[in-house]
Protein backbone atom coordinates (compact mmCIF):
# COMPACT_ATOMS: atom_id res chain seq x y z
CA UNK A 1 0.00 0.00 0.00
CA UNK A 2 1.32 3.43 -0.83
CA UNK A 3 0.28 7.04 -1.01
CA UNK A 4 0.53 9.32 -4.01
CA UNK A 5 3.88 11.10 -4.37
CA UNK A 6 4.39 14.05 -6.69
CA UNK A 7 7.46 13.86 -8.92
CA UNK A 8 6.88 16.13 -11.92
CA UNK A 9 5.66 19.73 -11.57
CA UNK A 10 2.38 20.70 -13.19
CA UNK A 11 3.04 22.47 -16.51
CA UNK A 12 2.03 26.10 -16.34
CA UNK A 13 0.68 28.57 -18.86
CA UNK A 14 -0.03 32.25 -18.40
CA UNK A 15 -3.75 32.47 -17.80
CA UNK A 16 -5.67 35.32 -19.35
CA UNK A 17 -7.70 37.44 -16.91
CA UNK A 18 -10.99 35.78 -16.16
CA UNK A 19 -13.90 37.73 -17.65
CA UNK A 20 -16.39 38.88 -15.05
CA UNK A 21 -19.16 41.42 -15.04
CA UNK A 22 -18.34 44.93 -13.86
CA UNK A 23 -20.42 44.49 -10.72
CA UNK A 24 -18.16 41.62 -9.63
CA UNK A 25 -14.84 43.15 -10.62
CA UNK A 26 -14.43 45.29 -7.49
CA UNK A 27 -14.98 42.31 -5.21
CA UNK A 28 -12.42 40.29 -7.15
CA UNK A 29 -9.89 43.10 -6.83
CA UNK A 30 -10.27 42.93 -3.06
CA UNK A 31 -9.91 39.15 -2.93
CA UNK A 32 -6.71 37.78 -4.46
CA UNK A 33 -5.96 34.91 -2.07
CA UNK A 34 -2.63 33.17 -2.43
CA UNK A 35 -2.49 29.37 -2.59
CA UNK A 36 -1.01 29.33 0.92
CA UNK A 37 -3.95 31.05 2.57
CA UNK A 38 -7.40 29.48 2.42
CA UNK A 39 -10.06 32.17 1.86
CA UNK A 40 -13.08 32.62 4.07
CA UNK A 41 -15.51 31.13 1.57
CA UNK A 42 -13.73 27.76 1.82
CA UNK A 43 -13.93 27.45 5.60
CA UNK A 44 -16.76 25.11 6.51
CA UNK A 45 -17.65 23.62 9.86
CA UNK A 46 -18.66 19.99 9.49
CA UNK A 47 -22.12 19.27 10.89
CA UNK A 48 -21.99 16.27 13.22
CA UNK A 49 -25.45 16.17 14.71
CA UNK A 50 -27.48 13.09 15.75
CA UNK A 51 -28.35 12.20 12.13
CA UNK A 52 -24.67 12.22 11.14
CA UNK A 53 -23.74 9.79 13.92
CA UNK A 54 -26.75 7.57 13.22
CA UNK A 55 -25.78 7.18 9.56
CA UNK A 56 -22.12 6.72 10.41
CA UNK A 57 -22.95 3.87 12.78
CA UNK A 58 -25.04 2.20 10.07
CA UNK A 59 -22.10 2.40 7.66
CA UNK A 60 -19.71 0.90 10.18
CA UNK A 61 -22.12 -1.91 11.06
CA UNK A 62 -22.24 -2.98 7.40
CA UNK A 63 -18.45 -2.47 6.91
CA UNK A 64 -19.12 -0.06 4.06
CA UNK A 65 -17.18 2.94 2.81
CA UNK A 66 -18.52 6.30 1.68
CA UNK A 67 -16.58 8.69 -0.49
CA UNK A 68 -18.15 11.39 1.70
CA UNK A 69 -15.78 10.30 4.48
CA UNK A 70 -12.83 8.97 2.46
CA UNK A 71 -12.47 12.24 0.54
CA UNK A 72 -13.20 14.48 3.58
CA UNK A 73 -16.07 16.06 1.63
CA UNK A 74 -17.03 19.47 3.07
CA UNK A 75 -20.69 18.88 2.19
CA UNK A 76 -21.06 15.61 4.10
CA UNK A 77 -23.40 16.93 6.79
CA UNK A 78 -25.65 18.77 4.33
CA UNK A 79 -25.99 15.80 1.96
CA UNK A 80 -26.65 13.22 4.66
CA UNK A 81 -29.35 15.44 6.16
CA UNK A 82 -30.97 15.66 2.67
CA UNK A 83 -31.23 11.90 2.43
CA UNK A 84 -28.33 11.51 -0.01
CA UNK A 85 -25.11 9.55 0.40
CA UNK A 86 -22.28 8.40 -1.87
CA UNK A 87 -21.08 4.82 -1.41
CA UNK A 88 -17.54 3.82 -2.32
CA UNK A 89 -17.68 0.33 -3.80
CA UNK A 90 -14.96 -2.32 -4.10
CA UNK A 91 -12.87 -1.32 -1.11
CA UNK A 92 -10.81 1.73 -0.26
CA UNK A 93 -7.59 0.92 -2.16
CA UNK A 94 -7.30 2.10 -5.75
CA UNK A 95 -5.17 0.62 -8.54
CA UNK A 96 -4.49 4.09 -9.96
CA UNK A 97 -2.51 6.97 -8.53
CA UNK A 98 -4.35 10.18 -9.37
CA UNK A 99 -2.43 13.06 -7.86
CA UNK A 100 -5.43 14.98 -6.57
CA UNK A 101 -7.18 12.12 -4.78
CA UNK A 102 -6.95 11.16 -1.11
CA UNK A 103 -7.98 7.53 -1.64
CA UNK A 104 -5.15 5.05 -0.95
CA UNK A 105 -3.20 3.56 -3.86
CA UNK A 106 -1.91 0.00 -3.87
CA UNK A 107 -2.91 -3.63 -4.32
CA UNK A 108 -6.60 -3.99 -3.42
CA UNK A 109 -8.26 -6.91 -1.70
CA UNK A 110 -10.38 -9.39 -3.70
CA UNK A 111 -13.85 -8.16 -4.61
CA UNK A 112 -16.62 -8.74 -2.08
CA UNK A 113 -19.50 -10.07 -4.16
CA UNK A 114 -21.88 -9.60 -1.23
CA UNK A 115 -21.21 -5.86 -1.03
CA UNK A 116 -24.14 -4.86 -3.32
CA UNK A 117 -26.60 -6.51 -0.92
CA UNK A 118 -25.14 -4.74 2.11
CA UNK A 119 -25.19 -1.41 0.31
CA UNK A 120 -28.85 -1.89 -0.58
CA UNK A 121 -29.75 -2.83 2.99
CA UNK A 122 -28.02 0.32 4.24
CA UNK A 123 -29.83 2.46 1.67
CA UNK A 124 -33.14 1.04 2.94
CA UNK A 125 -32.16 1.45 6.61
CA UNK A 126 -31.14 5.06 5.98
CA UNK A 127 -34.34 5.57 3.96
CA UNK A 128 -32.39 7.40 1.27
CA UNK A 129 -34.21 9.22 -1.49
CA UNK A 130 -31.16 9.31 -3.73
CA UNK A 131 -27.91 7.37 -3.73
CA UNK A 132 -24.65 7.81 -5.60
CA UNK A 133 -22.52 4.74 -6.23
CA UNK A 134 -18.86 5.27 -7.01
CA UNK A 135 -15.75 3.17 -6.66
CA UNK A 136 -12.02 2.98 -6.62
CA UNK A 137 -10.46 1.97 -9.93
CA UNK A 138 -10.13 -1.79 -10.17
CA UNK A 139 -7.89 -2.32 -13.17
CA UNK A 140 -7.05 -5.73 -11.66
CA UNK A 141 -10.52 -6.96 -12.64
CA UNK A 142 -11.47 -8.10 -16.18
CA UNK A 143 -14.55 -5.83 -16.22
CA UNK A 144 -13.10 -3.16 -13.92
CA UNK A 145 -15.72 -4.12 -11.35
CA UNK A 146 -18.64 -3.10 -13.58
CA UNK A 147 -20.76 -6.04 -12.44
CA UNK A 148 -20.56 -4.79 -8.83
CA UNK A 149 -22.15 -1.50 -9.93
CA UNK A 150 -24.86 -3.37 -11.85
CA UNK A 151 -25.65 -5.72 -8.97
CA UNK A 152 -25.78 -2.83 -6.48
CA UNK A 153 -28.26 -0.95 -8.67
CA UNK A 154 -30.54 -3.99 -8.88
CA UNK A 155 -30.31 -4.71 -5.16
CA UNK A 156 -31.24 -1.12 -4.31
CA UNK A 157 -34.18 -1.18 -6.71
CA UNK A 158 -35.48 -4.31 -4.95
CA UNK A 159 -35.11 -2.97 -1.40
CA UNK A 160 -35.75 0.77 -1.74
CA UNK A 161 -38.29 1.40 -4.52
CA UNK A 162 -38.41 5.03 -5.62
CA UNK A 163 -34.80 5.75 -4.68
CA UNK A 164 -33.03 7.35 -7.63
CA UNK A 165 -29.50 6.19 -8.45
CA UNK A 166 -26.46 7.91 -9.90
CA UNK A 167 -23.30 5.97 -10.72
CA UNK A 168 -19.96 7.79 -10.79
CA UNK A 169 -17.85 5.29 -12.68
CA UNK A 170 -14.18 4.83 -13.58
CA UNK A 171 -13.41 4.75 -17.31
CA UNK A 172 -13.29 0.90 -17.43
CA UNK A 173 -10.53 1.50 -20.01
CA UNK A 174 -13.39 2.44 -22.36
CA UNK A 175 -14.46 -1.22 -22.61
CA UNK A 176 -17.97 -1.22 -24.15
CA UNK A 177 -18.87 -4.60 -22.63
CA UNK A 178 -18.05 -3.40 -19.11
CA UNK A 179 -19.97 -0.16 -19.57
CA UNK A 180 -22.96 -2.05 -20.95
CA UNK A 181 -23.18 -4.10 -17.75
CA UNK A 182 -23.78 -0.85 -15.86
CA UNK A 183 -26.05 0.78 -18.43
CA UNK A 184 -28.28 -2.30 -18.70
CA UNK A 185 -29.12 -1.81 -14.99
CA UNK A 186 -30.51 1.62 -15.94
CA UNK A 187 -29.20 4.15 -13.43
CA UNK A 188 -30.93 7.51 -13.66
CA UNK A 189 -27.57 9.29 -14.05
CA UNK A 190 -24.29 8.03 -15.51
CA UNK A 191 -21.44 10.19 -14.25
CA UNK A 192 -17.81 10.06 -15.31
CA UNK A 193 -15.55 12.97 -14.46
CA UNK A 194 -12.99 14.47 -16.83
CA UNK A 195 -11.48 16.13 -13.69
CA UNK A 196 -9.24 18.66 -15.48
CA UNK A 197 -8.23 20.13 -18.83
CA UNK A 198 -6.38 17.96 -21.38
CA UNK A 199 -3.03 19.74 -20.96
CA UNK A 200 -2.91 18.87 -17.25
CA UNK A 201 -4.41 15.38 -17.47
CA UNK A 202 -1.04 13.57 -17.53
CA UNK A 203 -0.07 15.16 -14.21
CA UNK A 204 -3.45 15.12 -12.53
CA UNK A 205 -4.57 11.59 -13.46
CA UNK A 206 -1.64 9.86 -15.18
CA UNK A 207 -3.44 6.57 -15.96
CA UNK A 208 -6.40 8.25 -17.67
CA UNK A 209 -6.91 10.25 -20.86
CA UNK A 210 -9.28 13.07 -21.73
CA UNK A 211 -10.25 11.44 -25.04
CA UNK A 212 -11.01 8.13 -23.33
CA UNK A 213 -13.29 9.84 -20.82
CA UNK A 214 -15.19 11.53 -23.65
CA UNK A 215 -15.54 8.16 -25.39
CA UNK A 216 -17.08 6.64 -22.23
CA UNK A 217 -19.61 9.48 -21.98
CA UNK A 218 -20.45 9.15 -25.67
CA UNK A 219 -21.01 5.39 -25.37
CA UNK A 220 -23.19 5.86 -22.29
CA UNK A 221 -25.43 8.26 -24.21
CA UNK A 222 -25.68 5.84 -27.12
CA UNK A 223 -26.52 2.90 -24.85
CA UNK A 224 -29.32 4.75 -23.05
CA UNK A 225 -30.48 7.85 -24.93
CA UNK A 226 -33.23 8.44 -22.33
CA UNK A 227 -30.79 8.56 -19.39
CA UNK A 228 -28.81 11.49 -18.08
CA UNK A 229 -25.05 11.85 -18.43
CA UNK A 230 -22.88 13.97 -16.20
CA UNK A 231 -19.27 15.02 -15.77
CA UNK A 232 -17.24 17.27 -13.51
CA UNK A 233 -13.98 19.11 -13.24
CA UNK A 234 -11.82 20.89 -10.67
CA UNK A 235 -10.27 24.32 -11.10
CA UNK A 236 -7.22 25.78 -9.41
CA UNK A 237 -4.59 23.45 -10.88
CA UNK A 238 -3.17 25.91 -13.41
CA UNK A 239 -5.73 25.73 -16.20
CA UNK A 240 -6.65 28.76 -18.31
CA UNK A 241 -10.04 30.26 -18.98
CA UNK A 242 -9.93 29.15 -22.62
CA UNK A 243 -9.08 25.59 -21.59
CA UNK A 244 -12.08 25.40 -19.24
CA UNK A 245 -14.39 26.62 -21.99
CA UNK A 246 -12.94 24.05 -24.38
CA UNK A 247 -13.70 21.26 -21.89
CA UNK A 248 -17.29 22.52 -21.72
CA UNK A 249 -17.47 22.36 -25.51
CA UNK A 250 -15.97 18.86 -25.52
CA UNK A 251 -18.59 17.64 -23.06
CA UNK A 252 -21.48 19.19 -24.96
CA UNK A 253 -20.15 17.59 -28.16
CA UNK A 254 -20.90 14.17 -26.56
CA UNK A 255 -24.27 15.45 -25.28
CA UNK A 256 -23.51 15.58 -21.55
CA UNK A 257 -26.49 16.97 -19.59
CA UNK A 258 -25.03 17.91 -16.19
CA UNK A 259 -21.77 19.63 -15.26
CA UNK A 260 -20.15 20.21 -11.85
CA UNK A 261 -17.26 22.63 -11.26
CA UNK A 262 -15.51 23.05 -7.91
CA UNK A 263 -12.31 24.32 -6.34
CA UNK A 264 -9.43 21.84 -6.07
CA UNK A 265 -8.21 21.52 -2.48
CA UNK A 266 -4.89 19.81 -1.80
CA UNK A 267 -5.49 16.79 0.51
CA UNK A 268 -1.86 16.61 1.71
CA UNK A 269 1.62 17.86 0.92
CA UNK A 270 2.13 14.76 -1.24
CA UNK A 271 -0.62 15.83 -3.64
CA UNK A 272 -0.63 18.43 -6.39
CA UNK A 273 -0.34 21.98 -5.04
CA UNK A 274 -3.08 24.55 -5.52
CA UNK A 275 -2.13 27.13 -8.13
CA UNK A 276 -4.89 29.59 -7.28
CA UNK A 277 -8.18 29.96 -5.45
CA UNK A 278 -11.15 31.00 -7.55
CA UNK A 279 -13.51 33.65 -6.19
CA UNK A 280 -17.22 32.69 -5.89
CA UNK A 281 -18.02 35.29 -8.56
CA UNK A 282 -15.76 33.47 -11.00
CA UNK A 283 -17.75 30.31 -10.41
CA UNK A 284 -20.92 32.25 -11.22
CA UNK A 285 -19.34 33.30 -14.52
CA UNK A 286 -18.36 29.71 -15.26
CA UNK A 287 -21.94 28.59 -14.63
CA UNK A 288 -23.24 31.23 -17.01
CA UNK A 289 -20.81 30.06 -19.69
CA UNK A 290 -21.87 26.44 -19.19
CA UNK A 291 -25.60 27.19 -19.29
CA UNK A 292 -25.05 29.21 -22.46
CA UNK A 293 -23.60 26.08 -24.05
CA UNK A 294 -26.72 24.06 -23.36
CA UNK A 295 -26.09 22.04 -20.19
CA UNK A 296 -29.38 21.19 -18.50
CA UNK A 297 -28.00 21.57 -14.94
CA UNK A 298 -24.79 23.19 -13.70
CA UNK A 299 -23.38 23.23 -10.17
CA UNK A 300 -20.50 25.69 -10.00
CA UNK A 301 -19.18 26.97 -6.67
CA UNK A 302 -16.02 26.64 -4.55
CA UNK A 303 -17.25 23.72 -2.44
CA UNK A 304 -19.12 21.87 -5.18
CA UNK A 305 -18.15 18.23 -5.47
CA UNK A 306 -19.37 15.66 -7.97
CA UNK A 307 -22.33 14.47 -5.89
CA UNK A 308 -23.43 17.89 -4.64
CA UNK A 309 -27.22 18.35 -5.01
CA UNK A 310 -27.30 15.09 -6.97
CA UNK A 311 -30.79 14.35 -5.67
CA UNK A 312 -32.15 17.41 -7.43
CA UNK A 313 -30.38 16.49 -10.66
CA UNK A 314 -31.98 13.05 -10.62
CA UNK A 315 -35.42 14.69 -10.80
CA UNK A 316 -34.51 15.77 -14.32
CA UNK A 317 -34.86 12.12 -15.27
CA UNK A 318 -38.47 12.10 -14.09
CA UNK A 319 -39.23 15.13 -16.28
CA UNK A 320 -37.46 13.58 -19.27
CA UNK A 321 -39.56 10.41 -19.03
CA UNK A 322 -42.94 12.05 -18.43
Amino acid sequence: MQTNVIIDPVPQETAAPFPVREGRRARLAQAEPTPGRRPEWLRVKLSQGPEYWRLKSLMRAQTLHTVCEEAFCPNLGECWSRGTATFLLMGDICTRSCRFCNVKTGKPLPLDEDEPRRVAESVAAMNLRHVVLTSVDRDDQPDGGAHIFANAIREIRARQPGCTIEVLIPDFKADPAALKLVMDARPEILNHNVETVPRLSRWVRPQARHERSLAVLRMARDMNPAGLTKSGMMVGLGETWEEILQVMDDLRAVDVDILTIGQYLQPSKNHLPIQRYYHPDEFVTLKEEAMRRGFTWVESAPLVRSSYHADGQARLFDKATE
